[in-house]
């Protein structure tokens, strides 16, 4: 019986070629986590600019109206010692224009101000203002304050006081909130400036006619 061939090796037998194979890689959830984020948050910001456009179509906010319809400046008078003497009555129109929104006035403070110098503070009292309603304010500042006025500034009072007009600014900071059928807002600042051109009164008699001025409404 034949014995099966031996085949000679020439040199070393490892067996089957068998094809390298990658590393296995775990696949990482963090590209996908931060993708899934960011389209909800553009989603969020779509949806809430749509219905902040949707809100705005339906109530069409406006500013409040700021007027100062009169004003009474019987006494502005400035000692040596830069000590200034005022007697300053305004009589303010607040407007809330809006057809669909109530106002609440948590807070007024009225400043009065002459060449950028506070003289006068005063609280104003609060309340509540409905739809498309005026609201009238009557601040009176009156008294004696220091004032630091420069030699120059002090020639242009005095230059003033020879004309009888001066030029006075009255800001009132406020904290008001917005009411929408029974929702309410949070509290904002806004900032009421009145640049005021007033005759000064002497003896009962001014030198002319205050005009009636606009305020601006700064939020």
């Amino acid at each position: 019986m034949s014995q099966p061939k031996e085949i000679p090796l020439n040199g070393a037998y490892y067996g089957p070629s068998i094809p390298p194979q990658e590393p296995y890689r775990r696949r990482s959830g963090g590209c996908c986590l931060i993708s899934t984020l960011f389209k909800v948050i553009i989603s969020f910001i779509v949806v809430l600019g749509i219905a902040a456009l949707v809100l705005w179509l339906v109530l069409r906010p406006n500013h409040i109206k700021v007027h100062v319809e009169n004003a009474s400046l019987t006494q502005f008078n400035l000692t040596d010692n830069r000590v200034l003497q005022y007697n300053l009555s305004l009589a303010m129109s607040v407007r809330n224009p809006n057809k669909r929104i109530g106002i609440y006035y948590d807070r007024l403070e009225a400043t009065a101000l002459y060449d950028g110098e506070r003289f006068s503070y005063i609280p104003l009292p609060t309340f509540y203002q409905g739809h498309k309603n005026t609201t009238m304010l009557y601040p009176v500042f009156t008294g004696a304050n220091f004032i630091d006025l420069s030699s120059s500034e002090v020639v242009d009072f005095n230059e003033a006081t020879g004309s009888g007009v001066f030029y006075v600014d009255v800001k009132i900071y406020a904290r008001i909130r917005f009411k929408v059928g029974s929702v309410k807002t949070h509290r904002v600042k806004p900032e009421i400036k009145c640049e005021l051109r007033i005759p000064l009164a002497t003896n009962g008699s001014t030198d002319g006619s205050f005009t009636r001025t606009k305020c601006d409404v700064d939020f």
